[in-house]
């Protein structure tokens, strides 16, 4: 059996299937798959891990009807899954995706599936319009969402869900946060059209690409002059409003995109908190990168014994949550996730909430911040704060859903009484 070679179709069809079979049995991308791909072939893995993932309901569906029996071996069903895709994306051509297919099955178990992967994407191919219109009637297929998701996105947005599922399923947009320090929005977009790119500038900072780019094409971010960042989460500097000799906590940092932001803004006393030290190193290489002075830690921000009892002006919580808002780029979390995992994500938001309402200075403020969609996250939580601490008052609230410009995030900006 001969080994595939590096630069074809086939190997990335391969790593492809690996990596989703890995997510198929539980693991996440953030564990570090793609980074063990290499690195020749992993844009293109990526690209086909990616789209198999988002259109991950509507492909086991079409399988259930292509095969007698379901398939044990996982690597094949996700060989299968990445074909089918690259199918329905490029059906000119399907000889080329087909014949790739079937060369990587050549690579698995010995080759005894070769067979049954041309036979599977030779039926769907002949059957794609039949199969295409049974869709309809199986939601978790038809909208790429696992059912309890997309009831509960049906419930609280009864008129957005149809607009939040198609973005979901798209790709994401990219955009840029220009550092103030280092030059005006205006300044780097000039930059950003001599490199021959094309933006268009948002809110004080932000910089909408007309498409995404390998972040190496982007003008001076070696240099520190701008950074990644979608316009959402920017949203988290403009609410805190940071202001000279502040004292400002940043809780929950990594990878420290909100804290450079917040730098950037005023000359503050930043501390940067993240449970890990490899998350914290990634906030101080930021830092470097973008010529910044701010205060990392390593310390769990709900157990309160990194405090030196000083109170802070502002705190930003970007509390961990179900990340609902932002699976178009993390679209394995869509079929890793349960939905008893909201009320634990709840729980823990609550307890972080209450610890770091104590390091608030009286008539500082705190913005509860998450990328997440569901209601026990956002509005409910807050409305269960509010009732048990009577000396908070909330200031403003935000529940932004995700387009073609932005991705899904939740603000409450929060006062304490003087």
């Amino acid at each position: 059996m001969s080994r595939l070679e590096a630069d074809s179709l086939a190997n990335a069809f391969l790593w492809a299937a690996r990596v989703v079979a890995g997510v198929m049995s539980g693991q996440s991308l953030a564990d570090g798959a793609l980074a063990r791909v290499p690195a020749t072939a992993r844009p293109a893995v990526q690209d086909y891990v990616y789209s198999s993932l988002r259109a991950y309901g509507r492909g086991p569906f079409l399988l259930a009807r292509l095969l007698a029996k379901p398939l044990k071996e996982r690597e094949v069903q996700a060989l299968l899954l990445v074909a089918l895709v690259r199918l329905e994306q490029v059906p000119e051509q399907a000889y080329v995706v087909v014949d790739q297919a079937v060369e990587a099955a050549g690579t698995l178990h010995g080759g005894r599936f070769r067979g049954l992967v041309n036979a599977v994407l030779r039926n769907f191919l002949r059957q794609r319009e039949s199969l295409c219109g049974e869709l309809a009637s199986h939601p978790e297929a038809r909208w790429q969402h696992p059912e309890w998701w997309l009831a509960r996105l049906q419930a609280t947005y009864p008129l957005d869900w149809p607009a939040i599922v198609d973005a979901d399923n798209r790709l994401p947009p990219m955009s840029v946060r220009v550092n103030r320090r280092a030059g005006t929005c205006e300044q780097w977009m000039q930059l950003l059209e001599a490199s021959g790119l094309a933006g268009e500038a948002r809110g004080t900072s932000g910089v909408l690409l007309q498409r995404p780019v390998p972040v190496e094409r982007l003008p001076g971010f070696a240099d520190g002059k701008a950074s990644i960042q979608d316009l959402g989460a920017q949203r988290a500097g403009e609410l805190l409003a940071p202001v000279a000799g502040e004292r400002i906590l940043d809780a929950c940092a990594a990878p420290g995109g909100k804290a450079a932001h917040l730098l950037e803004m005023a000359d503050i006393d930043l501390l940067a908190l993240d449970l890990k030290a490899p998350r914290c190193r990634r906030i101080e290489e930021n830092f470097a990168r973008l010529h910044l002075v701010g205060t990392v830690a390593v310390a769990d921000c709900s157990r309160l014994d990194w405090w030196d009892g000083r109170p802070f002006d502002a705190v930003l919580a970007d509390v961990p949550c179900t990340a609902s808002g932002v699976v178009r780029r993390h679209p394995d979390a869509k079929w890793l996730r349960r939905e008893s995992d909201i009320a634990s994500f709840a729980a823990a938001q609550a307890g972080i909430l209450d610890a770091l309402w104590r390091v608030v200075r009286p008539g500082g403020k705190l913005l509860y911040a998450t990328c997440s969609l569901f209601a026990e996250e956002n509005g409910q939580q807050m409305e269960r704060f509010l009732a048990r601490t009577p000396a908070a008052r909330r200031r403003c609230e935000e529940q932004w859903l995700p387009d073609a410009e932005h991705d899904g995030f939740y603000y409450c900006l929060l006062e304490k009484a003087a």
